[in-house]
C-alpha cells in the first residue's frame, strides 16, 4: 500500500488518475488519511534541497486560495521544518479535493423506485419419466426413486444421487437439472463428481454414468465441475460448440447460447477441448481458457478466480464491456436490459462486487464511473450513457 501512495498522489495532481486508481486513492483517503499525511511529509522531505521550490512553486498558488498562512522563510535551516508545516496544508488540500470528489460522486447517485433481489438456490429436476421436481420446494431427505436409485436433498440443498440394490449399467434413462433466470443449483452426480450450477442452465446426463464406459453430460449454460478421477472411464461434457474430455479435474465451462464464445477455464488437471464442427482441438494445463467460436479455438492464460467468482458468490469484471456485465447481470436478476443510449453497452468497467446484494447495489456500483446512469421500471432496467 505505501508504495502505491506516492504514485497515486503524483498522478492526482497530474489530473491523470484512471477510474481504477482514482476508486483507490478515495478508499485510502477516506480510511487511511494519517497514513496519506505521512507519505506526503516522505516525498517532500525526499526532495529537501528542492523543498521551497516544489512548496511555492506546485502548491502556494493552490493553498493560498484555502488556507491563511505566512509563506515559508528562505532560511536553509528552516528548509525542513517548513517544508513539514506546508507537507501539513497539502493533506489538507488533497483530503479536501477528494472529499469533494467523493461528494460530487455521491449526488450522482439517486434512489432507485424500485428494487430487485438477487437470484438464490432454484432448480427444477426432471426424471426419466417426465416428472418435474422443484428442488428449492422440496425437504431434506428423500425426494424420489428409480429404479437403482434414491435421490436425496441434504440440508444445505445439495442434490446427491445413491445406489440401492444392484446397479444397472445399462439404464441409459436422463435425467435434467435446469435452473432457471435468478437461480443456481449444486448437485453430486451418480458418480461421486460435483457440479454448480450457475443461472439460466441445464445439465442432463444418464443415470448409469458411474458405471458407463464414456460419463457423458450435456451443459447448456455455465457450469463449475469437480470430476471424480476415473481413468477407465472418461468424463465428458458436451455444449453446442464443444466437447470437454477429462480424466480428473475442476474446470469452469461458459456456454450460454447468447454469448459469442464458449469459454473453458481449467484450475486443476487437464482437459481436451473439441471442436464440434472443424475437429480442431486442443489440451488445456491449469491456468488456461480457451476460446470457441464458429471459426475455431483460441487459448489464453486467464485469472481463474473471474472464471469461477460466480461459484464463490460474487462478480468480477476486468476490463469488461457494459454489454456483457449486463447480461450476466440479466441472468442472476431476472431482469430485462434495455438500452436508451446504445453507446452505453460500449463502456468498461474493472471491479467486483457481490452477487447477493439487491440490483440497485451493483448499479449503483457502475454509476460511479460517472459514464452510465440506470433506471429500474418493474422488472426491467434502462440503461443511459451520461
Amino acid at each position: 500500500m505505501e508504495e502505491r501512495i506516492p504514485y497515486l498522489l503524483q498522478q492526482f495532481t497530474a489530473k491523470t488518475l484512471s477510474q481504477a486508481e482514482r476508486e483507490e486513492l478515495l478508499v485510502l483517503a477516506e480510511n487511511n488519511t494519517s497514513l496519506l499525511s505521512d507519505e506526503i511529509v516522505k516525498m517532500i522531505i525526499a526532495e529537501e534541497e528542492h523543498a521551497v521550490h516544489v512548496v511555492e512553486e506546485k502548491w502556494n498558488p493552490i493553498l493560498n486560495k484555502i488556507l491563511a498562512v505566512d509563506k515559508p522563510t528562505r532560511s536553509p535551516r528552516r528548509i525542513l521544518m517548513n517544508s513539514l508545516k506546508w507537507a501539513a496544508a497539502a493533506v489538507v488540500f488533497i483530503v479536501f479535493s477528494v472529499t469533494a470528489y467523493i461528494s460530487i460522486q455521491k449526488k450522482k447517485e439517486h434512489v432507485f423506485a424500485t428494487d430487485v433481489a438477487p437470484g438464490k438456490n432454484k432448480a427444477i429436476l426432471t426424471l426419466a419419466d417426465g416428472k418435474k421436481i422443484s428442488l428449492s420446494d422440496a425437504i431434506k431427505g428423500d425426494i424420489a426413486k428409480e429404479a437403482g436409485f434414491s435421490i436425496t436433498k441434504t440440508a444445505d440443498g445439495q442434490l446427491v444421487y445413491n445406489v440401492v440394490g444392484s446397479e444397472n449399467v445399462n439404464d441409459t434413462r436422463l435425467n435434467t437439472i435446469s435452473t432457471p433466470n435468478g437461480g443456481e443449483w449444486q448437485i453430486q452426480l451418480p458418480d461421486g463428481s460435483t457440479v454448480w450450477l450457475n443461472a439460466a442452465s441445464s445439465i442432463q446426463y444418464s443415470l448409469n454414468i458411474g458405471t458407463a464406459k464414456q460419463r457423458l453430460v450435456k451443459l447448456d449454460g455455465e457450469a463449475y465441475f469437480e470430476v471424480a478421477k476415473n481413468v477407465a472411464h472418461p468424463f465428458i461434457v458436451e455444449t453446442d460448440k464443444q466437447a470437454v474430455e477429462v480424466l480428473g479435474t475442476h474446470f469452469n465451462i461458459n456456454s450460454y447460447k447468447d454469448e459469442r464464445v464458449t469459454k473453458t477455464t481449467l484450475l486443476e488437471g487437464s482437459v481436451r477441448v473439441s471442436h464440434n464442427t472443424t475437429n480442431e482441438s486442443e489440451v488445456l494445463k491449469p491456468g488456461e481458457q480457451s476460446l470457441v467460436s464458429v471459426s475455431g479455438i483460441a487459448i489464453k492464460e486467464v485469472d481463474v478466480d473471474e472464471a469461477i467468482a460466480w461459484k464463490n458468490g460474487y462478480f468480477m469484471f476486468n476490463n469488461e464491456r457494459q454489454e456483457s456485465i449486463l447480461r450476466k447481470i440479466a441472468r442472476w436478476y431476472n431482469v430485462e436490459i434495455e438500452y436508451a443510449d446504445q453507446d452505453a453497452k460500449e463502456v468498461m468497467y474493472y471491479g467486483t462486487v457481490s452477487r447477493f446484494e439487491k440490483i440497485s447495489k451493483v448499479l449503483t456500483k457502475f454509476e460511479q464511473t460517472g459514464e452510465v446512469r440506470f433506471d429500474i421500471k418493474g422488472n426491467k432496467v434502462i440503461v443511459y450513457k451520461e
